[in-house]
């Protein structure tokens, strides 16, 4: 499961869109995922379902969301997508969050042991939220991606499958 290439394959960056409420935000940020096939629109629900229980847990740092459930609630491929917002939305914890990266993974190790030291790696880049609303294109996203590579937490990893 490699960040650049999923984004690549499901054409899931999506840039400057607006958002009023969280949940219209997740569903902007899942939409790319439902249109390429990779989940189904149960995810999406599942993602509201679980906020909703036990609140915005996948929000990782300021202004920064990981949407995600269950693989078994509608994942049909590995997968990620990222969307910009042009002001932030406000979760139900109060915090505010201007990128979203949804994840979609068919197992636990997946999402632990290869998507986790993925997004890391972009967002320990500095000022990553900053430079990643300012994104004009999908090329700048991946460049930052690229940039990524170099990240300890990607030592090991086999991102080329």
């Amino acid at each position: 499961m490699n960040l650049k290439k999923a984004f690549t394959e499901n054409k899931s960056i999506r840039l400057g869109l607006t958002a009023e409420t969280w949940e219209e935000a997740v569903r902007l940020a899942v939409n790319p995922l439902i249109e390429s096939g990779a989940v189904k629109e149960e995810y999406y629900h599942a993602i509201i379902e679980s906020t909703n229980e036990y609140g915005p847990y996948y929000i990782l740092m300021p202004g920064m969301a990981m949407p995600h459930a269950r693989p078994e609630a509608g994942v049909m491929r590995d997968a990620f997508s990222l969307i910009t917002l042009t002001k932030p939305v406000v979760f139900p914890d109060g915090k505010e969050v201007s990128v979203l990266l949804t994840l979609a993974a068919t197992s636990s190790d997946i999402h632990t042991s290869v998507a986790i030291p993925q997004i890391i790696a972009l967002f320990e880049l500095e000022n990553s939220i900053e430079r990643l609303v300012n994104c004009q294109s999908e090329e700048e996203v991946l460049a930052m991606v690229e940039e990524s590579k170099n990240s300890p937490y990607l030592e090991g990893l086999d991102l080329e499958s």
